[in-house]
């Protein structure tokens, strides 16, 4: 079966389920009435109003009275309906909600409504055969959701289910998830004293602890060494700008809903910065530029602002302010497919130190509806710009899917899509084509026949935001980071008190060699001290003891509670040193 045929036959799966799901609600409690049951990635919901109060215990109740319903094979079948009488139909059954849905649809709409035993729902299908064909599914989690979005209507009770084809790919699935949340970023990064939030500063807005902003530092100095080797300048640009230069780019009338407020000054509008291209844009212009000059490459690690919904935000993968990877290339469009294939290259190198052995590009066009509106109305610029990245793309032989009418409003882009060492997956980093905006802010280059051209411009984010690729890393690592990015990277413990002076000169030869090193010579037990720096995940425990002191070694403990014992202490400074300046994603030992 193909990859669409087989997503095809999920997608009706999950939603007969959501239909069998609500049948076995009705028939267990009582004054039901019914919202909306879609299908969603990777299960179903559907939203319910009634008296009774679900809990947690309820679940596996509504469970059995499903499979019971599946062993009764119900056949799904479709009757049609006027709008006049589906209306009649579903307000003398007293289902509001579904009234108000027929409701919004055009006179004249053939309404159809799919049956399966004594139950009924509104529903345009499909749906597979009959009940008999459902089999592994799971009701997950409980919540409460306003009907149709809206905080102005009613909050229905929504009941949340995972679905797949087989048993086997229901129990993976779970056993991901089960694994998934003890990876969870938001737990270990508390754990770790990696970061924090506090109400006095706002929700979505990160503080970085010493721990995590070691990692900041770690993530930078790489993309500083890699962007200096492939010929980038670094800039610096401010956290607010006028009002004017968003209405200059065009993001004010796209993205004004995603913007903070403005603040006025002196009878000036000033928004924060929810991106840094108009910037760069700014300083691409700030001088006469030639062919010779191009491609220019402007990179930055600029803060960022943006209003995501409270609903929306969610550790650090949804926050409103981030630190972005941000770069932009301004080139001719016979320098595109080279720099275009750099970029590509330089998130496989990336891919290469972190680990991530799957990925896809997803390669995001416009649509033509959405011209003048959703899109900058250049038909002919748009299918040009889409095909040099489409022909890059298969040049280069990487993987992507084509993903239409989810374009940027100034050109096509790709959004890079890993998957952690379990097999979750993220949307990590963006890589985007602009033909307009450099237009609009008349930026210019001298070709070699002296006509005066706009370049292109190539937006990228390899390492997308500090937030979101920090708590991918956490999520990817368990956060046993390798050990270049480990916060605290060797930790010395005594064994008594009479080996604190050999602790200690280990301790400064550990930190002379560079090494984010610390001790732990307290007088406690060394089980205890080794239980306790475990939990901290130090990628080397190094302990001495007495007869370490008189050989002149030391003992490691590692990961997974593993001991290296009688290891000579220069052999093992000299191989993490080589282990952290090289980023070795494995230990040494």
């Amino acid at each position: 079966m193909s990859e669409e045929n087989k997503e095809e036959l999920l997608h009706k799966m999950r939603h007969s389920l959501a239909h069998v799901m609500a049948q076995a609600v009705g028939q267990l409690f009582s004054g039901v009435k019914y919202g909306i049951g879609p299908a969603i990635e990777n299960g179903f919901y559907y939203d319910f109003d009634l008296e009774h109060h679900f809990t947690p215990e309820d679940l596996p109740l509504i469970e059995k009275k499903m499979k019971h319903i599946l062993g009764q094979a119900q056949k799904f079948e479709r009757v049609e309906l006027s709008r006049a009488e589906a209306l009649k139909h579903f307000s003398e059954k007293g289902e509001k909600y579904k009234v108000e849905l027929i409701n919004d649809l055009p006179e004249g709409s053939v309404i159809s409504i799919y049956r399966n035993g004594p139950f009924e729902d509104l529903c345009k299908g499909p749906h597979v055969e009959h009940t008999g064909k459902l089999k592994a599914f799971k009701l997950t989690h409980l919540a409460g959701a306003y009907w149709r979005g809206s905080e102005k209507n009613p909050m229905l009770q929504r009941i949340y289910a995972v679905a797949f084809e087989t048993p086997a790919e229901l129990d993976a699935y779970l056993k991901l998830q089960e694994e998934a949340a003890k990876r969870d970023h938001r737990k270990i990064g508390k754990q770790l004293e990696i970061f924090t939030f506090d109400d006095d500063i706002g929700p979505g807005l990160p503080l970085w602890l010493p721990n995590g902003a070691v990692m900041i530092e770690e993530l930078e100095r790489l993309a500083k060494e890699t962007e200096a080797a492939a010929g980038y300048f670094r800039v610096k640009t401010p956290h607010i700008c006028k009002e004017s230069l968003y209405q200059k780019s065009g993001h004010l009338d796209h993205y004004v809903d995603s913007m903070f407020p403005a603040m006025e000054i002196e009878g000036q509008k000033y928004y924060l910065k929810p991106m840094n291209c108009p910037h760069h844009h700014k300083i691409y212009g700030s001088k006469p530029r030639s062919y010779r000059d191009l491609p220019v490459r402007l990179a930055e690690y600029g803060t960022c602002y943006r209003y995501e919904q409270s609903g929306e935000l969610f550790g650090l993968m949804r926050v409103r302010s981030m630190q972005m990877n941000d770069a932009h290339i301004y080139c001719t469009p016979e320098q595109f497919a080279d720099e275009f294939m750099a970029v590509s290259r330089m998130y496989l190198g990336y891919f290469k130190i972190f680990g991530i052995e799957k990925y896809v590009m997803r390669f995001s066009t416009h649509a033509a509806e959405g011209l003048g509106k959703k899109y900058v109305n250049n038909p002919e610029l748009w299918a040009a710009t889409e095909k040099m990245v489409r022909d890059t793309l298969i040049a280069g032989n990487l993987p992507y899917k084509e993903i239409p009418n989810e374009a940027a409003f100034y050109g096509p882009k790709i959004d890079v899509q890993v998957w952690s060492a379990i097999g979750k997956e993220f949307s990590l980093a963006t890589n985007q084509v602009d033909f307009a905006v450099p237009g609009r802010f008349g930026l210019l280059y001298k070709a070699a026949n002296g006509e005066e051209k706009t370049p292109l411009c190539i937006h990228r984010a390899p390492l997308g935001t500090h937030e979101r690729f920090i708590g991918f890393l956490i999520e990817h690592f368990a956060g046993n980071f390798p050990l270049w990015l480990s916060p605290v990277q060797a930790k010395v413990l005594n064994i008594t008190s009479e080996e604190e002076g050999y602790a200690g000169e280990v301790l400064a030869k550990l930190k002379a060699a560079g090494l984010r090193a610390s001790a732990d010579l307290r007088h406690e037990t060394i089980n205890a001290k080794v239980r306790e720096a475990a939990l901290e995940k130090v990628p080397y425990l190094v302990v001495v003891g007495k007869k370490e002191k008189e050989a002149g070694t030391i003992t490691l403990r590692l990961r997974g509670n593993r001991s290296v014992f009688g290891v000579n202490f220069e052999e093992f400074l000299n191989k993490v040193k080589e282990e952290n300046t090289t980023r070795a994603l494995a230990n040494s030992y």
